[in-house]
């Protein structure tokens, strides 16, 4: 593996660009790793990915608890690993233990010896070595280490049990691993504690590590805290490794992200719209704004998301988007989708999944246009700005 930062934001700021390249495979960043389920996103079948934007939609991230006895892990190893199994040989595999719709973590439940998941088959307490036995069958471009999450209401003495427990488990992971030379990432956590976030980011830095999974985060924490906790995080990271954050999706809180210095962002945000019949419609082509007076002209100005179950789209012939590209853009319309949705027509999430990633992974695209022109503070700004009108005029 390696990764490269092609482009840092003037005046301080963290925010920018890179090239992560992983065998034939290269993807720019800041990017999405696509959330699956037991290998793909959850209504779409392999051909229907290859028509999603490349190469953006090389990553994805899978979750090592989804494949707990079944099928049996010794099966996938005896196919060839997960990207033999899934047909996917050129798909970047990014392998993390939890993820926040189907094997969330259990802070009350974990103990010295593992950590405690919510699996398809259960309840199950986790160990490391149970842990590396899973990584070794799927056979992942990159795997982060089995860490204790922990929610921000906690205490400080269980913020520090968390970061000693994550630290003790990736060296133990590691050594496991150590054979393979597979490429791994270190998790930094320690709740709502900046001084347990540092002591666990400078700790996981003097480890032999790839990257950094930046964990715990969207368990209850003020968007302050966020801010503040990211920051603290980042400054303690070292500048040429690729840094992940879990289960932030919303759009503002990916330009968060982006402006602390985060390259890839795994979340279930576009699962969430798509199973509750959303479709992502905000502007995202920076291209196509022009610069005026140095504010993107936005006058065209929408909302970020129309409920397709909504009775105002029954007789709508338009595209969900004017201009987009996808598959569903391309053939569908409005009023067949809310027909699709209101009948429990499964084929209307898999409308909805194919467009609502091929939007997300254009505005993905459109952050690092603005990171290259060095107008991301702008961006984020005038996207901010445009947001917060918007939802004010939507409540008067």
């Amino acid at each position: 593996m390696r990764f490269a930062v092609t482009k840092v934001c003037a005046s301080g700021a963290k925010a920018r660009a890179g090239l992560l390249q992983i065998g034939s495979s290269g993807v720019e960043t800041p990017a999405l790793l696509l959330s699956t389920r037991k290998g793909l996103p959850a209504f779409m079948s392999p051909d229907l990915l290859s028509s999603l934007p490349l190469p953006d939609s090389l990553l994805l991230n899978v979750c090592p608890t989804h494949f707990i006895e079944v099928p049996p892990s010794k099966t996938i190893s005896n196919i060839g690993g997960l990207h033999r199994m899934l047909g996917l040989p050129d798909h970047i595999l990014v392998a993390a233990a939890g993820e926040s719709t189907e094997c969330l973590p259990s802070s009350d439940a974990t103990n010295k010896f593992g950590a405690s998941f919510e699996t398809p088959a259960g309840r199950k307490l986790v160990k490391p070595s149970d842990y590396m036995e899973l990584i070794s069958c799927l056979q992942p471009n990159l795997w982060a280490s089995l860490a204790d999450e922990v929610p921000a209401w906690v205490n400080e003495k269980r913020n520090k049990t968390s970061v000693e427990r994550t630290l003790r488990w990736l060296d133990a992971c590691i050594a496991l691993d150590a054979a393979s030379g597979r490429n791994s990432l270190g998790v930094v956590v320690g709740g709502s504690s900046i001084e347990q976030r540092k002591l666990c980011a400078t700790e996981v830095s003097k480890r032999n590590v790839s990257g950094f999974w930046i964990g715990g985060f969207g368990l209850g924490e003020s968007v302050e805290e966020r801010c503040s906790l990211l920051n603290a995080v980042t400054d303690c990271l070292p500048l040429g490794k690729p840094r992940i954050v879990s289960r932030l999706g919303l759009p503002e809180e990916v330009l968060e992200g982006v402006a602390s210095g985060i390259d890839l962002f795994d979340s279930t945000y576009i699962y969430q719209l798509t199973m509750g019949g959303f479709a992502l419609i905000f502007p995202v082509d920076v291209v196509e704004r022009e610069m005026q007076n140095g504010v993107f002209d936005s006058s065209a100005g929408d909302s970020a998301k129309i409920n397709l179950r909504a009775t105002t789209y029954r007789k709508d012939t338009s595209r969900i988007v004017d201009g987009c590209t996808c598959f569903t853009c391309q053939n569908h319309t409005r009023a067949y989708l809310n027909h699709l949705i209101n009948v429990h027509e499964m084929l209307a999430q898999i409308l909805l999944e194919i467009h609502n990633t091929h939007h997300y992974l254009r505005f993905f695209r459109s952050i690092r246009e603005a990171i290259k022109a060095g107008e991301f503070d702008i961006f984020w700004k005038q996207f901010v700005e445009n947001r917060r009108s918007q939802i004010a005029a939507a409540a008067m």
